[in-house]
């Protein structure tokens, strides 16, 4: 029982980084998917930090969503490609590092570490304190 409350506090907080990351994603997917190859094969990892971060830079905080220096590709006959970055949500004193998977159609996220600097308050209330860091690092929207 205590494995499934985990896994779906889990699934929670994946769903509450890949919603409000959801326009970067939108962003990230308007590069060509080759150039992506291109610097990922050729380790032209700065290109990537400056396409993550002119692209989350209308949509959060200055520092709060940061690309964390790791890249990677899918790149089949039989599939459509994909682009794998690693990337860091940093706001509230807390620290995910995690993949957001860019596909044709749409993105997923996929978790790789999360820490409170002020510790563990549970499961519960850390999704809520996740959930809510999220939502303060977003900028508002301006009207045109």
């Amino acid at each position: 029982m205590q494995a499934d409350s985990c896994s779906d506090h889990s699934l929670l907080r994946a769903k509450a980084i890949a919603d409000g990351i959801m326009d970067v994603a939108a962003e990230l997917r308007m590069m060509n998917v080759a150039d992506y190859v291109s610097f990922i094969h050729l380790e032209q990892f700065n290109n990537i930090r400056d396409i993550v971060n002119s692209s989350m830079e209308l949509y959060f905080k200055h520092g709060t969503l940061s690309y964390g220096c790791s890249a990677d590709y899918e790149l089949e006959w039989d599939q459509p490609p994909s682009i794998l970055l690693d990337l860091e949500f940093r706001h509230q004193e807390i620290l995910v590092r995690f993949n957001l998977v860019l596909q044709a159609a749409h993105a997923s996220v996929e978790i790789c570490d999360i820490s409170f600097a002020s510790g563990s308050r549970g499961e519960v209330d850390d999704t809520r304190r996740l959930v809510a860091a999220i939502a303060d690092a977003k900028l508002t929207a301006r009207p045109c």
